[in-house]
């Protein structure tokens, strides 16, 4: 069997046997090295998704994988039925490292969603006093926290709504970026604002500034929580441990995940104070593999790797070298360009190609990135990526949008 053909059965074999929820590019990857992967027949690949944030470290940091060979010879799970020796040291360090009190831990991002939705509910009961199942939150259209039945209820996607209803009642959706139609959304009902401080599956989109100072203000005039979704913008993707920080806001609850695992393992939190965490009593929510000690391990260890703010840092600069070499090709077939940090949004003029397209060539060129509704293309390399490795990708795409 030749390298194409073991490539397309591979390909195949997973159309045959897996249900069709993603349509993958016709890539098979079996190795990932820092910044680079490589498929079935021996090509690397510049990955410039990094699995959707989840590997901001690159793939296989050697202290993560260090980190979770460790607790791999020791321990690996538990349950909450019992206590553990790496899920305190985890909370502690996460919790100091957000400016809260506690952690309430859980595996994927929608989960940690869900959670975030509950603790705002029970908030909304026992602490502001809202009459019992009348609790509203407030979503932004062109969200996305996740799949869910009750995440999908408030999506303004209709691709991820579609016959999946009857859907949950209770959320209010408004304009994202302004603050008056937040304002005219709420009333004594309204709990909490769940908001991604960037929208990353929008197309990597940045609020007008001084809106999330704007809906902190509204949160604090109101009694109601300010909830950050910081799933994809987080720990260090945007040049800052929080996408919140560009404006010095400090939300009620952090959501986090994908990158909290080093890209080995799910790993999901929710993060706050105790008068708002502290609504949660033993029984009310929980998961199995939620603060496993597998997952508390590779935690630790990029909890650890941000607390120098190095990789912040890295960011921050390689984002002006990514934007600037992104600004040269304005001319070439790009409507706009938005993004922080080393994350962007690339709106490629439709009558040009898709957004598909455009990263099917850039397949070609060895570069993995991944489209976003219609022709907007999402750039968010591994933080290990190199400037020399940032040249490649703006060449390679420099190609890709005049190739005639």
């Amino acid at each position: 069997m030749t390298d194409l053909q073991r490539s397309a059965e591979l390909i195949s074999l997973t159309e045959r046997s897996t249900a069709h929820n993603y349509h993958p590019l016709p890539v098979v990857i079996s190795e990932g090295d820092g910044s680079w992967v490589t498929d079935v027949d021996g090509r690397r690949y510049l990955d410039c998704l990094a699995a959707y944030s989840a590997v901001n470290f690159g793939h296989r940091h050697p202290r993560i994988v260090d980190a979770v060979r460790a607790q791999l010879e020791r321990v690996t799970l538990t349950s909450r039925a019992f206590h553990h020796d790496v899920l305190g040291p985890f909370a502690r360090e996460l919790a100091d490292l957000a400016g809260k009190d506690l952690v309430l831990p859980m595996n994927t991002g929608a989960e940690a969603v869900e959670t975030a939705l509950k603790v705002a509910r029970k908030w909304g009961y026992e602490v502001k006093g809202v009459p019992e199942d009348q609790a509203t939150i407030v979503v932004m259209d062109g969200n996305f926290h996740g799949r869910t039945i009750s995440i999908v209820s408030f999506s303004t996607d209709p691709v991820a709504r579609t016959n999946f209803g009857p859907f949950t009642p209770g959320f209010r959706v408004v304009e994202y970026g302004n603050p008056p139609a937040l304002a005219d959304a709420i009333d004594d009902t309204t709990v909490a604002v769940l908001i991604e401080p960037i929208q990353g599956e929008a197309g990597v989109v940045v609020p007008p500034a001084g809106y999330l100072s704007q809906v902190r203000q509204l949160c604090d005039a109101r009694q109601m929580l300010f909830i950050a979704d910081e799933i994809q913008s987080g720990l260090g993707r945007t040049g800052t441990t929080f996408a919140c920080e560009h404006e010095d806001v400090v939300p009620d609850l952090y959501i986090l995940g994908k990158a909290l695992g080093g890209g080995i393992v799910p790993v999901s939190a929710v993060i706050g104070d105790a008068d708002v965490l502290g609504v949660i009593h033993p029984g009310e929510h929980g998961s199995t593999f939620g603060g496993n000690p597998l997952a508390c391990a590779a935690g630790r260890a990029v909890v650890d790797m941000l607390t120098t703010g190095d990789w912040q840092r890295t960011a921050t600069e390689l984002g002006q070298h990514l934007f600037e070499g992104l600004g040269r090709l304005a001319d070439k077939g790009m409507i706009d360009v938005r993004g922080r940090g080393l994350w962007a949004g690339i709106d490629i003029d439709p009558d040009l190609m898709t957004g598909r397209a455009a990263c099917e060539a850039l397949l070609a060129e060895g570069i993995l990135a991944k489209d976003t509704h219609g022709s907007t293309i999402r750039l968010a390399p591994p933080l290990v990526i190199t400037p020399e490795e940032i040249d490649m990708v703006i060449d390679a795409l420099s190609r890709v949008l005049t190739a005639k």
